[in-house]
């Protein structure tokens, strides 16, 4: 059975229209549990398929795994994972409501459908389940699936990570893992990473004590006589992450496999192109891009995602409590241990008492290597489609990689497709760019 493009397409919008209803962000456990249900049904009926996890029998304090397996009678194995959470959007600024989703027709884009997800990453979550149903229901599909949905990867996978650590792993043994996405970032070449960043999540927080500062919001009249846990928390940040280095902790020299990918590689990136994408002026560091691309890799750095006081801001108050919210990205062969430690040591050292580091979770960076089962495979179903992909030693950004490591050697994100504004207002996928991402990873699928 040949599925023509544009039937593919609207079986696609179909089904991400469906998705984009569902709420599905880490404050709404009651739409995220609706949507698990109802992709683990979907699976059942359009596939068939084995539900190893039922949803329904999940703990309702977190958002639900969806396992299943399709299982066909095949020697090899294949895993797909993908997610169904997605950022908060409220309507404001956006062409069409975030949760709704619609066509609209950009001057310089053509055809894109807009929602919260379409392009991170229910947009591609919808068309991994249009080319499953599609290469099932034909006969084409050459190997056992594993398809794994987890609705916490925005905030570190870890019912997902706690699965996958089971004795014995209830995952089946796999020639790789894929997590499908539109990998043509910002409409360039598609980018292939052979392994991904770590990351450490938790909180500087300082609450007032015997170390001076106040136990309940008080007056800011006493300023000058009794100390303010913000201004702590403040001195308590200078001292584990100057602000001038932009919280790199550490940049680790690059091994010789890592070098030899970045000399392929410097030559292809545009840093203008870079900065446009992320709507940003100018880099940090100096350099040219060899020299900022292993400065990129290389760094563990702490992220501050939020600063915030209790109670609620105020200029008349002096207030008992100031938190930092951060994520420590790690580079592989980075210890996050060591960093979080000389992070402790920094604090004694200076004797900045009344702060508690609060870490919630954990987990190092993975690779692998471009000869593991699945790599040639993608890039092959790029260049059917005349698109030379750029190779990267790791990903600076952070994936489940190291939780898959008892499943398959390689985790690959990969997918032909464009999108953008992930996270932010008007996110979208190009319409041309989903055709590409379906084509792809039916491509990648059959060639096992």
């Amino acid at each position: 059975m040949t599925v023509q493009p544009h039937a593919s397409l609207d079986a696609t919008l179909e089904l991400l229209a469906s998705l984009t209803a569902w709420q599905s962000v880490a404050d709404e456990p009651a739409e995220q549990r609706s949507l698990a249900a109802w992709l683990e049904a979907w699976l059942v009926e359009e596939l068939d398929a084995q539900v190893m996890l039922p949803v329904a029998q999940q703990p309702a304090d977190s958002p639900p795994l969806v396992h299943v397996r399709v299982d066909i009678g095949a020697p090899d194995t294949l895993v797909l994972y993908n997610m169904y959470d997605v950022m908060p959007a409220d309507s404001e600024g956006w062409q069409v409501d975030p949760f709704t989703g619609g066509i609209r027709r950009w001057a310089d884009k053509g055809d894109v459908f807009i929602s919260r997800g379409a392009e991170n990453n229910k947009g591609p979550l919808a068309g991994m389940l249009t080319v499953v149903r599609e290469l099932w229901q034909s006969g084409m599909l050459a190997t056992n699936l594993e398809i794994l949905l987890e609705g916490e990867e925005e905030c570190g996978s870890g019912a997902l990570r706690r699965y996958l650590a089971r004795t014995p792993c209830p995952v089946s043994p796999a020639l790789a893992v894929l997590f499908p996405s539109l990998c043509e970032y910002g409409g360039g070449a598609p980018r292939l990473y052979l392994g991904f960043t770590g990351m450490t999540a938790g909180r500087l927080r300082v609450a007032g004590g015997d170390w001076g500062g106040p136990q309940a919001a008080i007056h800011a009249s006493n300023a000058a006589w009794i100390a303010n846990p913000a201004w702590r928390l403040v001195q308590a940040l200078a001292a584990i992450a100057p602000a001038g280095r932009n919280g790199v902790l550490e940049t680790l020299p690059l091994d010789e496999p890592a070098l030899r990918w970045l000399d392929e590689l410097a030559p292809q990136f545009s840093i203008a192109d870079e900065l446009t994408m992320r709507k940003s002026q100018r880099l940090t560091v100096e350099g040219d891009s060899r020299e900022a691309l292993a400065f990129l890799l290389g760094s563990a750095v702490l992220n501050l995602s939020e600063i915030r006081t209790s109670p609620l801001p105020g200029r008349g108050i002096i207030p008992p409590l100031a938190c930092a919210e951060f994520a420590l990205r790690t580079p592989p062969g980075s210890s996050p241990s060591q960093l979080l430690d000389a992070m402790r040591a920094q604090l004694a050292m200076q004797e900045i008492s009344g702060v508690e580091l609060i870490v919630d979770d954990s987990y190092p960076g993975r690779r692998f290597s471009e000869e593991d089962p699945g790599v040639l495979e993608l890039l092959n179903s790029y260049q059917q489609q005349q698109a030379r992909p750029q190779i990267w030693p790791w990903a600076p950004g952070c994936a489940p990689a190291y939780a898959f490591a008892p499943v398959a050697p390689a985790f690959l994100i990969g997918g032909l497709g464009y999108g953008g504004n992930a996270h932010g207002v008007n996110e979208f996928v190009t319409l041309r760019g989903l055709t590409r991402f379906t084509r792809s990873l039916r491509d990648w699928l059959l060639s096992f």
